[in-house]
């Protein structure tokens, strides 16, 4: 644990947040809270551009921190740092992940490098593509 900035200093905090599988109507209440309060969203890729555009607040900062196969990835421990430090800066801080944070999405990294650190973490699940795709089929 790092104990250069004990948490009961740290008055930031840091969500998880699912943003299912693109449709903006399959995001959950609790995620649509979250984007709305959220000072700072660091946004992955997979996440359909009119959930940040419908949801998040004006003002905030919003850091596109994106990974595709193939093509230019903001590394893993850079988009770790950063939330570190915007929680560490009093932001309420918003990791916006396509799908669900736990399914292919790194959020077990995130959470273990985030309690190492004392930034309190909430988790918001997604609904996963695998379910949505099914479901849209009928």
């Amino acid at each position: 644990m790092n104990n250069d900035n004990p948490t009961s200093l740290i008055s930031g905090r840091c969500t998880l947040v699912g943003a299912g599988p693109g449709d903006p109507e399959l995001l959950t209440i609790k995620a649509v809270k979250a984007i709305q309060a959220a000072t700072v969203l660091l946004v992955d890729d997979l996440v359909n551009d009119q959930i940040v555009q419908a949801y998040a607040r004006p003002g905030a900062r919003i850091v596109h921190v994106g990974k595709r196969g193939g093509c230019k990835s903001t590394p893993q421990a850079f988009i770790e740092r950063m939330m570190v430090l915007a929680a560490r800066e009093g932001e309420n801080v918003v990791r916006l992940k396509g799908g669900d944070p736990f399914i292919f999405g790194r959020g077990g990294e995130e959470v273990e490098h985030l309690r190492a650190n004392g930034i309190p973490v909430e988790i918001i699940n997604g609904i996963t593509s695998g379910l949505a795709a099914v479901t849209s089929l009928g």
